[in-house]
C-alpha cells in the first residue's frame, strides 16, 4: 500500500548520518537475504557516500520523510551531459510501499527540467524488486555487467605504457570517451584529475584510454579492450566491491579470471534516452 503522507524535499549535508546509514542497512539488508556481501561494508561508508554526493555541487539529491522522520534519498549526478542515478536507497522499515518509486520519479523529472539526453543506472542482479521497478518506469536493460575483485595484477602490457593523467590529457580523454560512448563525461574525469586518480594509457605516444581510478565509483574508457587491460594491470587496487567489466566483452572478463580476479556478483546496465552502443572498451561506475 502506497504512504500518502510522505513528502520530498532537497537533500543537505546535516541529511548525511542518517540517510547514509538509511544506505547501509538498505543494502546490506538486501545482499544479506540473497547470501551476498553488502556494497557498502560498514554504516560508516555508507555515510561517507552520502556525504560526499550532498556536498558535491555536480550531484542533484532529494530526500523522502514520513512525519518528520527520514525514510530515504536518492541522488543523480549531473557532472556530464548523460545523467547517473543513485544511490537509491529506502528505510528497510517502509520499503515495497512507493518509496522507491517516488525518490525514482522526481530524479527522473529533474533529468528532464534540465534537458539531459539520457539517464543511466547499475542495477543489482539478484534484487527482483528494483529491476521490475525500473523497467516500469520505463528503464531499458542494455547490458549485464560483472563486478570483479582481487589482488592487483602489478604488471605492465608489451607496446601500452599506464601513467597518471594531467589537467593537460583532459581533452585527449574526452575524445576517447565520445569516440567509444557518444558523449563525453568530462565533468567526471575533471574530478578525478582533482583528486589525482586519474590514469591514462598511452599507445605510440597517444592516449588510447583512461580510467578515472579502478573502482566502484570510477569508470574506464578505451579504445581497445588491451587499453583496459594495461588500465587495470597497473592498478595498485581495486577500490570498493570491484570493478564493473561487461560480461559481453568475453576476452576482457575472461583476461580478469585468468589473472586473479573473481566475480563478486552479476548487475543489469539500464537506461533512459540517448544510449548509443559502445564502440570499444569501457567499464562503467555503478552510476552508470
Amino acid at each position: 500500500m502506497a504512504i500518502v503522507a510522505l513528502t520530498l524535499r532537497p537533500g543537505t549535508p546535516d541529511d548525511a548520518a542518517e540517510c547514509g546509514r538509511i544506505c547501509y542497512e538498505a543494502f546490506a539488508g538486501i545482499a544479506g537475504e540473497h547470501a551476498f556481501p553488502p556494497d557498502f561494508p560498514s554504516p560508516d561508508v555508507g555515510v561517507a557516500v552520502i556525504e560526499g554526493a550532498l556536498t558535491h555541487p555536480g550531484f542533484y539529491s532529494v530526500v523522502a520523510e514520513l512525519d518528520g522522520r527520514i525514510v530515504g534519498s536518492n541522488f543523480l549526478d549531473e557532472r556530464s551531459p548523460v545523467v547517473g542515478v543513485g544511490p537509491v536507497t529506502v528505510d528497510p522499515t517502509v520499503q515495497n510501499a512507493g518509496v522507491g518509486r517516488r525518490l525514482m520519479r522526481d530524479v527522473m523529472e529533474r533529468a528532464d527540467e534540465r534537458g539531459a539526453p539520457g539517464i543511466r543506472l547499475l542495477q543489482t542482479g539478484y534484487h527482483n524488486r528494483s529491476f521490475s521497478l525500473y523497467v516500469g518506469l520505463g528503464f531499458v536493460h542494455r547490458a549485464t555487467v560483472a563486478c570483479v575483485q582481487g589482488p592487483p595484477i602489478g604488471r605492465a602490457l608489451p607496446g601500452c605504457t599506464v601513467r597518471e593523467a594531467m589537467d593537460a590529457d583532459l581533452g585527449a580523454c574526452n575524445d576517447v570517451c565520445r569516440q567509444v560512448h557518444g558523449v563525453d563525461r568530462g565533468g567526471e574525469v575533471a574530478d578525478a584529475l582533482k583528486q589525482g586518480a586519474a590514469r591514462v594509457v598511452e599507445r605510440e605516444g597517444r592516449v588510447t584510454g583512461y580510467a578515472t581510478d579502478l573502482a566502484f565509483f570510477a569508470h574506464a574508457v578505451g579504445e581497445t579492450t588491451p587499453d583496459l587491460q594495461a588500465l587495470i594491470a597497473a592498478a595498485p587496487q581495486f577500490g570498493g566491491p570491484g570493478i564493473l567489466v561487461p560480461a559481453e566483452d568475453s576476452v576482457l572478463l575472461r583476461w580478469c579470471l585468468s589473472n586473479g580476479l573473481k566475480v563478486v556478483q552479476l548487475m543489469s546496465l539500464m537506461t533512459i534516452g540517448l544510449y548509443n552502443r559502445p564502440d570499444g572498451a569501457y567499464l562503467p561506475s555503478i552510476l552508470y
